[in-house]
């Protein structure tokens, strides 16, 4: 690590730098904040008059349209978020005259085409809104069992404490399961994932089977994604393994989506949709982004093979052995899932009773109050979190209000899982802690993709039971594929943090 230590300290400059802008920032926004006001006022007004209002605040509600203002300083701050992360990659890469600056351009732009287009053309608006409505009926059907299976009283539905997260959300990643089984076996997935891939392999020059497992990771997991290239694994070089994994971790899979929108959206169907949008163009612009850093992390040196072909995988017998066999899928990742929520939630507590003894001996929680003007009572772990990666979310454009909060977020999916961000993200949105919905948005995007700690090791285990002859180089990769991942999901919301208003 020896040799990367003058790009850290030059990276640490520019964070340094950076952060020390924020004060100039703040007031800006404060100016913009105090304009809001003024607005504001003449609606109160008009709600004296009898005008009804609705009492949510601002932040637990996102508008169903984005609206783009000019704003130079926002479009500079982006840049330089986008020109840091860039650099982060680069001073990492294992070998830096090798890098190709025009995959690095051509996948940016497809980021940008993609984040313009689902926020401001109708066109792609339509196709992203008829796909997302697609997932909130998923939820409705997933709703029909859960009633049958746990409804009580008269009407047969959920009620009082049975509405909880295991009984309402868990069911939804099983019926999903079922779902994307079924359209496996009639042969949907593979033919959309081959299209995606021959396009990818043809603009960015990707080799097919990587390009194939790139554009699978939009749909199914990341040691899922792999069983279609299987055949080619064994053959790979050292750039294709690292962007089979990094893919991995820069999206998410469909179950795991239909959940977020759940408990994103709450009960509202206009809030669910406008989640399901995002949420799926979130994991579709991270496809070009982690080509990207990938790329740059490990650039391509050798001749690749542009064939396009899936590895034929048997997922049943007949189409009631296809949902048999997603359902028993879909049974295991939910109660994954569920042990993961239990344990790590558990150690969060456990970690921060542990942070306020020893805050409490050495005075530290009156000194954390003090500084962060109570809005964090003692020290804890989303406080080291919040102001720790604080300096990196102002890089990206969140609003200087929320850079705690959202600082917190990425650091709990990366210790913890997404997962758990989401949750607390659900949880923060629900409680209005946002100044800015737009910093709701952009934690969407960030938070999107399995880039964890935790991954390395599934990835390690399930890339390397297909491939045993390359396990020491997953293990090797791990850390970059992490990074990538984590990087991907940043230029992603930099990107969507700058166009939208």
């Amino acid at each position: 690590m020896k040799k990367y230590f003058k790009y850290l300290i030059l990276i640490s400059g520019l964070f340094f730098i950076s952060f020390s802008l924020t004060p100039c920032l703040a007031q800006e926004d404060s100016l913009e904040n105090s304009q809001e006001q003024i607005l504001n006022s003449a609606e109160v007004s008009e709600a004296e008059a009898g005008i009804e209002v609705e009492t949510e605040t601002l932040s637990n509600i996102i508008p169903e349209k984005a609206s783009f203002n000019f704003n130079l300083v926002r479009i500079l701050r982006g840049l330089l978020g986008m020109f840091i992360l860039i650099a982060i990659a680069w001073a990492f890469s294992t070998d830096r005259r090798s890098i190709s600056w025009k995959i690095v351009g051509i996948g940016l732009g497809i980021q940008l085409i993609l984040a313009v287009g689902i926020l401001y053309v109708p066109a792609i608006q339509v196709v992203f809104e008829i796909v997302g409505k697609l997932f909130v009926k998923v939820l409705e059907f997933t709703g029909a069992g859960v009633n049958f299976l746990f409804g009580s009283g008269d009407k047969g539905e959920v009620q009082g404490a049975m509405q909880n997260f295991a009984v309402t959300i868990l069911p939804t990643i099983i019926f999903f399961s079922a779902i994307t089984s079924v359209l496996f076996y009639f042969g949907i997935i593979q033919v959309v994932v081959k299209g995606l891939g021959y396009a990818m392999s043809r603009a960015l020059g990707l080799s097919g089977a990587e390009s194939l497992s790139v554009a699978g990771n939009i749909f199914l997991g990341q040691t899922e994604s792999p069983l279609m290239i299987k055949a080619y694994l064994e053959k790979m070089n050292d750039s294709e393994i690292m962007l089979v994994m990094s893919g991995g971790m820069a999206t998410l899979a469909g179950g795991v989506l239909a959940a977020y929108i759940g408990f994103l959206g709450g009960d509202d169907p206009v809030q669910q949709l406008i989640f399901a949008k995002h949420l799926l163009t979130a994991s579709v612009m991270a496809a070009p982004g982690v080509i990207v850093i990938s790329k740059i992390l490990v650039p391509q040196t050798k001749e690749v093979n542009k064939e396009v072909e899936i590895s034929q995988t048997d997922i049943g017998k007949n189409i009631l052995d296809a949902i048999s066999n997603g359902t028993t899928q879909g049974l295991k990742l939910a109660v994954n899932v569920a042990a993961m929520l239990l344990v790590f939630i558990s150690f969060i507590a456990l970690v921060n009773f542990v942070f306020v003894k020893v805050g409490d001996w050495t005075t530290l929680n009156n000194l954390v109050a003090n500084i962060t003007n109570g809005r964090y009572n003692e020290l804890s772990l989303e406080f080291i979190l919040g102001y720790g990666l604080s300096p990196l979310m102002w890089l990206i454009g969140i609003p200087v209000e929320d850079i705690t909060l959202v600082g917190t977020l990425l650091g709990q999916k990366l210790i913890m899982t997404e997962f758990i961000a989401y949750v607390s993200l659900s949880e923060m949105k629900a409680s209005g802690l946002f100044s800015d919905p737009k910093s709701i948005i952009m934690s969407v995007y960030m938070l999107c993709g399995f880039a964890n700690f935790a991954s390395i090791g599934i990835q390690i285990g399930g890339i390397g039971a297909l491939a045993p002859g390359k396990r020491i180089l997953l293990s090797r990769l791990g850390l970059r594929a992490l990074m990538a991942g984590t990087l991907a999901s940043l230029l992603s919301a930099t990107i969507v943090g700058v166009l939208m208003g």
